[in-house]
């Protein structure tokens, strides 16, 4: 149950995610991206001499190598496209085409040693789907209203997929590291990920604030510190805590069970994109909600109880 609980939390938090980009509309997917790295690296650092005595015996050069390798997919990669997904499509489309995460992250660690036989998963992920086609459904119902033109839904989609894809290497590959060396604790191996992340971000920065058009766009004093203020809260909440949780659930959990509970993110996004619109969900969104619900909880109880 502690890792599940891990898991839930992460989701609650990385749901805020979907919504900074809104928020954050006049500014470029790479300025976004690498402001929020940036972010995330400094409070690493400043994070990270408490628990550099212990951590410097543990770190390895297969560790620094992997590290850059997953922050640049799983960070940086995936966040440029998820920003340029919801900039261009939305909140509802980029989260639920990324909300398809527990499928492949579940066909991902189908293979690897304590994952649950897919058979087992077979209508729990059948759920799943059923409530993804539910929302996309309603979105396509409702798409002639949001005044966005199809070519740039079409991109945003493709950027969606793209996430979609990032993140799924990006969860195999950390839980399967993670899993096999035990040396770093959840927060430990957050901090460490923040570091490389950073360190990247500053590579980033530069086409990212001082080339091209959205570079040299004007923006206001106040809308300066609007980004810096967002930037800093998905730097300590969605980066530092949300990922210490996921690298909890992910030691705690096999894969299989591990994927399913990032369904929780795009729930979450969905609450809080409600929220942020004022209204209450229509009658196919909750119906993919229930789904969503019930396909994760039906996966979870199959992997507690024992296999004949």
């Amino acid at each position: 149950m502690q890792g599940l609980a891990y898991g839930l939390a992460a989701g609650a938090i990385w749901g805020t995610v979907f919504l900074a980009p809104r928020v954050l509309q006049g500014f470029s997917p790479l300025q976004v991206s690498a402001g929020r790295y940036l972010a995330y690296g400094l409070v690493s650092l400043v994070l990270l001499p408490s628990a550099w005595k212990e951590l410097r015996p543990k770190i390895r050069r297969d560790d620094v190598v992997t590290l850059l390798w997953l922050s640049a997919i799983g960070n940086l990669l995936y966040f440029v496209l998820v920003t340029a997904a919801v900039q261009l499509a939305g909140v509802a489309p980029a989260s639920l085409t990324v909300g398809l995460l527990p499928v492949t992250i579940t066909l991902a660690g189908s293979r690897d040693h304590g994952a649950l036989a897919l058979r087992r998963l077979a209508l729990p992920l059948l759920l799943v789907l059923a409530g993804m086609v539910a929302i996309n459904v309603d979105l396509f119902l409702y798409a002639k209203n949001d005044g966005h033109a199809w070519s740039g839904k079409l991109i945003g989609i493709v950027c969606a997929f793209g996430a979609l894809a990032a993140w799924t290497i990006y969860a195999a590959w950390n839980a399967r590291y993670f899993s096999k060396h035990h040396r770093f604790t959840g927060h430990e191996w957050s901090l460490l990920t923040g570091v490389a992340t950073g360190a990247l971000a500053m590579l980033l920065s530069v086409p990212a604030f001082f080339f091209g058009h959205a570079a040299v766009q004007y923006h206001a004093p106040h809308a300066w510190a609007w980004f810096w203020f967002v930037c800093f809260f998905l730097a300590i909440g969605p980066s530092v805590i949300a990922n210490a949780f996921w690298n909890s659930a992910s030691r705690l959990l096999p894969l299989t069970l591990s994927g399913q509970l990032i369904a929780f993110e795009t729930l979450f996004a969905l609450l809080y994109g409600f929220v942020y619109e004022l209204r209450w969900p229509r009658l196919l969104e909750l119906a993919a909600i229930l789904l969503l619900v019930s396909g994760i909880t039906w996966s979870a109880q199959r992997h507690m109880e024992p296999e004949h």
